[in-house]
């Protein structure tokens, strides 16, 4: 697996799927086009890119470029790396015909493709050794998720993260384990516990 610092911003959950076998980061999808019509998702997009920073990866399309734009716009120049996959023409496995413009997406590029569009992006991340992640069973115990408070909790632990106050629990568990570490999650659990 490829290493990335940050979180890589992609169109779909099949492009997620993919790029879980090849990078080891969050990864954030723009559900299309929604992230136009979501602060919410813009806000995580937001957070990432200023801890950390974000990677853009999105179809090679006029769609793919038009997301990609929008999301340049809304963020720091400085903290996003653009990796761009080459135009193959084909259809993906699950459709019955090509896109639009004939071309594959994220998806459907091989995975040694993708691989070699990061590296040409100055992104050289090793392979990285699996840390003990917080999970969902943390959170639980300590109070975030599950229980009578829970929402409240997690809404004080969200709001000195300065994140927005719908994030979900798997979008908390994707910032926690990506840019605030098992220590500092701790002593903000602490902290709220007081």
């Amino acid at each position: 697996m490829l290493h990335v610092d940050g979180a890589v911003v992609c169109e779909g959950k099949y492009d997620k799927i993919k790029l879980s076998r090849i990078v080891d980061c969050p990864i954030i999808t723009t559900d299309g086009f929604g992230v136009f019509k979501s602060p919410e998702k813009l806000a995580l997009i937001r957070h990432f890119a200023k801890n950390g920073g974000i990677v853009i990866l999105t179809d090679s399309d006029a769609a793919g470029f038009k997301i990609r734009s929008f999301i340049k716009g809304a963020v720091p120049k400085s903290e996003v790396k653009n990796v761009y996959i080459p135009d193959i023409f084909g259809r993906e496995r699950r459709k019955r015909a090509p896109s639009k413009e004939g071309k594959l997406g994220v998806e459907g590029v091989p995975d040694k493709v993708i691989e070699q569009a990061f590296l040409a992006a100055g992104i050289t991340g090793e392979v990285a050794a699996k840390q003990s992640p917080i999970t969902r069973a943390e959170l639980y115990s300590d109070g975030l998720f599950g229980g009578p408070d829970s929402s409240k909790k997690r809404s004080e632990l969200l709001k000195k993260l300065d994140l927005p106050e719908y994030l979900s629990t798997s979008g908390l568990l994707d910032v926690l384990n990506a840019s605030v570490g098992y220590d500092e999650y701790k002593r903000l659990v602490s902290l709220i516990s007081e």
